[in-house]
């Protein structure tokens, strides 16, 4: 019969061959599936530093151990129906928690010599990372289609025409993002314009996206959230969001995207690149801004900015993923036809 001590280092060894297991999957796909280069680190480190241990405690473990002698090492759960990634992201989470826990509470017994802490504080930031980790897979059907035009229903450019009809016709041309933009409306005002358009983009496959109005989001349930620089923090709004809501942000500057995709942000809008009189204070960065971009970042790009049928080309041949227009489809006479103009320009370049 096994003393005490031998099974309680057999329970330790146990869990840390889990843990080791869990973190090791997790890691994997983070950084295969969502290609998340800050996660990836954060999983290995931990893996790291929880399974370091010194070579005589190691020496015991080895020793306590008994795999023929395990009555449980047949022992298995009834099998799901699904084994999505969602699953299986959930269910290693959960097994590295659990296994954490245990080791945090046998570690407060003198002779094992654990630092009971060190566990604890290991199972807190796990529930951290996944929560993370859940956000990147459930936005990962989205993301992808930040690949064509992206159309800003600015209520002050529509010049007194329909939010709905024109977005209609901008969908009708090929369009793929909506965003609805109004810095005057109250929100009262726009929640009704809010509903028509998501209800419409639902309709057909294509993206809504809210600027700035984290509350009317919430109330249309739409499909992500565009942010300026002088807008709420990415770090805040992300808790704020839920998890399956992608996240835009707007910079000028390589500095600011490569800050905002490590605090989480889904897509990147780049510009000026072109002067507009829409927003004459806009700061002109051109192309050569968005090539410096595309080259430090990993996220989509959406150029943005005095972009038209004439100059999308160079925009897309600069490492846009996306365009977005306000004037060209908005102001044009007839928007589904300057849509469809645009899109062809995006899909000629991406095959050239």
């Amino acid at each position: 019969m096994a003393s005490p001590e031998l099974d309680t280092l057999r329970i330790i060894d146990a869990n840390l061959n889990r843990i080791g297991e869990g973190l090791r999957l997790l890691e994997e796909l983070a950084r295969m599936i969502l290609n998340d280069a800050n996660l990836t680190q954060q999983l290995k480190t931990m893996r790291h530093q929880i399974l370091e241990t010194d070579k005589r405690f190691n020496q015991r473990l080895l020793q306590a151990r008994d795999s023929e002698g395990d009555v449980g090492i047949n022992l298995e759960a009834p099998p799901k129906k699904e084994q999505e990634l969602l699953n299986i992201l959930v269910a290693n989470s959960r097994r590295v928690q659990e296994s954490l826990r245990t080791i945090e509470e046998l570690a407060k017994i003198p002779q094992t010599g654990l630092d009971t802490e060190k566990f604890k504080k290991a199972r807190f930031d796990l529930y951290t990372i996944e929560r993370n980790l859940l956000s990147h897979l459930l936005r990962q059907d989205k993301v992808p289609r930040l690949s064509g035009l992206y159309v800003i229903v600015d209520t002050q450019a529509l010049l007194k025409r329909s939010h709905i009809d024109v977005a209609k016709a901008a969908i009708a041309g090929g369009a793929r993002v909506i965003q609805l933009r109004d810095k005057t409306s109250t929100k009262k005002e726009l929640l009704p314009i809010a509903e028509q358009l998501k209800e419409l983009c639902a309709g057909h496959n294509v993206l809504f996206i809210i600027n700035d109005h984290l509350d009317l989001l919430l109330a249309v349930d739409a499909d992500g959230l565009h942010l300026g620089q002088d807008d709420l923090p990415i770090k805040t709004t992300r808790r704020l969001l839920p998890v399956d809501k992608i996240l835009g942000i707007s910079t000028r500057t390589v500095a600011g995207a490569v800050a905002a995709q490590a605090e989480g942000a889904d897509y990147i809008a780049v510009g000026a690149m072109y002067p507009t009189p829409y927003k004459q204070a806009a700061q002109v960065v051109g192309v050569e801004r968005l090539s410096q971009v595309r080259k430090t970042v990993t996220l989509p790009l959406v150029a943005i900015g005095g972009i038209n049928k004439e100059n999308a080309a160079a925009v897309m041949a600069a490492g846009a993923d996306s365009i977005a227009v306000i004037r060209a489809v908005v102001q044009a006479e007839a928007p589904q036809k300057a849509t469809r103009e645009i899109v062809n320009v995006i899909k000629a370049s991406k095959t050239s």
